[in-house]
This record gives C-alpha cells, structure tokens and sequence, in this order.
C-alpha cells in the first residue's frame, strides 16, 4: 500500500494498478524463490563435487548421490528459478519501479541470466555423472561450485549499491 501511494496510483483493476498494490507480495516472493535457487544451486554443484570425489566408492554411495542430484534439480532447483522468474518479470511490469536508463538494472538482468545459464550447465553435467561418466574432476567442480556466490553478489550489490 505504502508503494501505491507513493506512486500515485489509484487501484482502478488495470494490471499496472494490480502489480503496485501487490508489489510487497511480488517482492516478498521474489525474495524467497531467489534464496531456494541460491540454496539449490550450491547444494547442486556441492553433490557434483562429492559425486565426482566418491567416483570409486561403492555403488551405493553413487546411487544416493545420483538421486539427491535428481531431486533437488527437479523439484527444488528449476521451481525456484521458473518462480525467480515469473515474479523479477512481474515486478518488471510496475510502473516506474525500474529506471531503465541505470546500468544497475542491465547488470542484474545479464546476471541473472548468466545464472540461469549455471543453472543449465549444471543440469546437462547431472546425467553424465549418473551413469558413471566423470566429465570434471572434483578439484574442477569446487571451483565451479563458487560460480553462483559470484553471481549472487554482482546482483546484490547491483540493486543496494547501484554502482552502475
């Protein structure tokens, strides 16, 4: 409500009016769907790791590495970016939110998708990993695994500092 007023618009059922007067849910969800990706993505790149390290350990250790990766990819990892992304687009559409004439705001975006790049990179290294197939070493998906932290701060200081 408070972004409403600000913003000077009156809630007269056009979608621009529903996006302001929802703007603190939109963020609040943003918000929270961005820390699951996060969560996600490190957790993801951390199992490639242990997958990778745990290469000639038994099976069973393969096996239950193999479906964590699964899992967390198909019912953590790629709701939380879907969501990412359908509320920073829907915060895109408040008026006057987003001046798009300040680099901060084009960083963020690349960031993203850069991120969302990761986040498909990490996908299509899951299956070889699955069936046994070592396409990086373990020393190579740590270093990896810090790519999101990266990122992540690039976008954080992108919006808070706006140094560009």
């Amino acid at each position: 409500m408070k972004f409403q007023q600000r913003a000077g618009h009156s809630p007269d059922g056009t979608m621009a009016d529903i996006l302001t007067t929802t703007y603190p849910w939109i963020k609040a969800l943003h918000i929270i769907a961005v820390i699951v990706w996060m969560a996600a993505l490190l957790c993801l790149s951390r199992l490639f790791v242990h997958h990778a390290e745990d290469a000639a350990n038994a099976a069973t250790s393969q096996d239950m590495l193999t479906v964590m990766e699964a899992h967390l990819l198909r019912i953590i990892a790629n709701p939380a970016m879907i969501l990412t992304w359908i509320f920073g687009i829907l915060l895109i559409g408040i008026p006057s939110l987003i001046d798009w004439s300040q680099g901060w705001p084009w960083v963020k975006l690349a960031s993203v998708v850069i991120l969302s790049g990761f986040h498909m990179w990490l996908a299509g290294h899951r299956k070889p990993l699955a069936e046994g197939k070592h396409i990086l070493s373990a020393k190579s998906y740590n270093v990896i695994s810090k790519i999101p932290i990266l990122i992540i701060a690039v976008i954080v200081f992108s919006i808070i500092v706006r140094p560009f």
